[in-house]
């Protein structure tokens, strides 16, 4: 990171101003880098420190003229700086300073993006455990399947969120590389030493090879994982979409006072930050397929790539840096009916329950093919308005010839699934899983 810099919040990082600032900041190291090479006589670098000024609409008259941002940038220092302007730029090309100066944004966002991953982070794990033991019905294919607790849906979330955050701190390393190694690559005019110097300053690493560019492929990489990110954001939220469907109604986004759902129908409670997240990931996602194809540029460099970056870097780390506090606030004042969550799970009837009856039968000796039909039989039996699947299971021969009554009502206690709970929780959360620090967990009422 740029010593003479704090680091700015996310918007800031990307303002233009700033960015001719790094590409001062660039220029300066590498002045600094050329006395000590005895390129430059000593004290030239803080002399053009102390002169140098960042005038951005100057910058904007001279690039009229020019068709060249760097050359511009340049020409606008020679108001300021006086003879030591020579010494600046020398034996490098625009790339040295842009693509190094982008690497230095590039990570800074990806440092405020790690701090809200890792809020998102803390919001799941407290409220997995507050919600550890709360029995709801789990659904595959949009259909009632076997009961589950929320706080394993959101240990879920949790784990996957993890291993994003796993993913972005390797994404920073690779992106966190410059380049000062002149037109085509080859230190023609300044050697390594110089860019490594550099680098070292600006706190990223020499790229250990390149042509007149770093490499697309990690900024590829970058945008993928902003990708991928905002991807599990958008299945968070979807699942909160459908909670909160009316029919369902489990869960639903914390609404305000005097928060309005519809200019026409008042009674509306919409999940518009979950609509709001699912929109946005569109955005990053499609910023992430134009960064892959920007890695395919002509020979050692064209400029098809830079009019995209100027674009998408700034968007989708700002989508994304947004996304991240939205959908951390949503699951934090998240509202969860466990009333709802009861009367879902209990509006078949029981039929969740076929698996474990299934099972009771096997284990006392019943074939399966036989004991599957039998407990089929009486769930289509169910489905159809013929009562309850533990009262049909009690009156059915073949069942009631292998299972007693208490064994039958044994195989619809949803205590049975959730038994597992602590080993799962060990696993994602590491040992001692029962208490989550300012947690108060929620006791299960059956």
């Amino acid at each position: 990171m740029i010593e003479r810099y704090t680091r700015p919040q996310m918007k800031a990082i990307w303002d233009l101003k700033r960015k001719y600032e790094i590409w001062l900041e660039v220029e300066l190291q590498a002045c600094a880098a050329f006395e000590h090479a005895k390129q430059a006589p000593r004290g030239t670098a803080a002399k053009i420190r102390k002169k140098a000024k960042i005038d951005v609409d100057r910058i904007a008259e001279i690039e009229k003229v020019t068709k060249h941002d760097v050359i511009a940038f340049l020409e606008s220092l020679m108001d300021t700086v006086g003879p030591e302007h020579r010494f600046l730029h020398m034996g490098l090309t625009s790339s040295d300073i842009v693509d190094t100066s982008l690497a230095v944004q590039m990570t800074e966002a990806l440092d405020l993006i790690l701090e809200g991953v890792e809020r998102l982070l803390a919001v799941l794990k407290r409220q997995s455990f507050r919600y550890k033991d709360q029995v709801m019905v789990g659904r595959s294919h949009g259909i009632h399947g076997e009961p589950i607790s929320f706080g394993l849906k959101l240990a879920l979330w949790y784990e996957e969120v993890r291993r994003h955050h796993e993913r972005l701190r390797q994404v920073r390393t690779e992106i966190a590389v410059g380049k000062l190694s002149g037109a085509m690559g080859t230190f023609a005019h300044q050697g390594p030493d110089i860019e490594e110097y550099v680098c070292a300053k600006l706190g990223l690493k020499a790229d250990p090879v390149s042509n007149q560019v770093v490499q697309r492929d990690r900024h590829a990489s970058y945008a993928t994982a902003l990708a991928l990110l905002a991807a599990s954001i958008e299945k968070f939220a979807t699942e909160i979409r459908h909670l909160q469907r009316t029919e369902v109604l489990e869960a639903e986004e914390y609404f305000s006072e005097g928060q309005k759902g519809s200019s026409a129908m008042p009674h509306k409670r919409n999940p518009i930050v979950s609509e709001n997240l699912c929109g946005l990931a569109r955005l990053v996602r499609a910023n992430s397929l134009a960064a892959m194809e920007n890695v395919a540029l002509w020979h050692e460099r064209d400029i098809s790539h830079s009019s995209v970056e100027r674009v998408i870097m700034p968007d989708s780390t700002i989508v994304i840096d947004y996304m991240l506090a939205k959908v951390t606030d949503l699951i934090e004042h998240l509202v969860v009916y466990p009333d709802r969550m009861r009367r879902n799970l209990e509006l078949t009837g029981g039929l969740v329950y076929s698996q474990r009856l299934l099972l009771a039968l096997v284990e006392k000796g019943a074939q399966r093919k036989e004991s599957y039909e039998a407990v089929q039989r009486n769930a289509m039996a169910s489905w159809r308005g013929g009562g309850a699947l533990q009262e049909l299971a009690g009156k059915d021969p073949f069942i009631s010839q292998h299972l007693k009554n208490s064994e039958i009502a044994a195989c619809f206690n949803p205590k049975y699934y959730l038994r597992h709970l602590d080993q799962i929780y060990r696993r994602v959360f590491g040992r001692n899983p029962r208490h989550a620090p300012g947690v108060r967990r929620q006791k299960e009422r059956l």
